[in-house]
């Protein structure tokens, strides 16, 4: 889905209106008037000083503090936000992979061999990529079939298989990663050049954190 002026689509995506702690479901749009709980004017979210929030979110958080005024639903700004703009980006995400008649998860397996540039087994995959072996395997299946990558029997243990691409499947790796990039460079133009920074530190210090304490999860 081609981004209309550097933005993806505003519509729903699944599970797009949970604002995490079972934050609720909305159509996409704000449906309470800009007011605190107390019906004291405030910001859209209700979390104290500053310029009024208008995205899905705030909505959704509004309506927890008006059920439960005493609870602090500040955890719903940030984890609503990431798992909204999550699920956006995966409606409208990756056109160009879609034009090549790829997955995201596909696309990352073929980066992986292109990027560490020798042989991996379908373990190493699953490490690079963080996911599952059975996600792995039937993503590979896939991948194989159309002649992106090719298997090498391991002469010494049969169970292990070596994975390369092929020169189709390089040649598509390294003509899909610009125009992937430039895609993506649009998607985030809402933001200005220094906000993008700071948005791409901050979630580095929330995912190693998270990643520190609870592991990488695989899909």
């Amino acid at each position: 889905m081609t981004p209309t002026n550097g933005r993806p689509p505003a519509g729903d995506a699944a599970g797009g209106g949970q604002a995490g702690a079972g934050g609720g479901t909305v159509e996409g749009r704000p449906t309470t008037a800009d007011s605190r709980a107390d019906g004291q004017p405030g910001n859209e979210s209700g979390a104290g000083p500053g310029p009024a929030r208008r995205d899905t979110v705030a909505a959704v958080v509004r309506q927890w503090r008006a059920v439960h005024p005493g609870l602090d639903t500040g955890p719903m700004e940030v984890i609503g936000r990431i798992n909204r703009c999550a699920a956006l980006l995966q409606q409208a995400e990756d056109a160009p992979l879609r034009r090549a008649g790829l997955s995201r998860p596909e696309f990352d397996l073929l980066g992986a061999l292109r990027r560490t540039g020798h042989e991996l087994t379908p373990g190493d995959l699953a490490r690079e990529t963080f996911s599952s072996g059975a996600a792995v395997t039937k993503r590979l299946k896939h991948l194989t079939e159309r002649g992106l990558v090719e298997r090498r029997g391991d002469t010494r243990d049969r169970r292990v298989a070596h994975l390369r691409l092929t020169d189709t499947g390089r040649d598509l790796v390294d003509g899909i990663l610009p125009e992937q990039l430039s895609y993506e460079t649009a998607v985030l133009s809402v933001l200005a050049p220094e906000g993008q920074g700071d948005l791409a530190a901050l979630l580095a210090d929330l995912l190693s954190g998270l990643e520190g304490r609870m592991g990488p999860v695989r899909a």
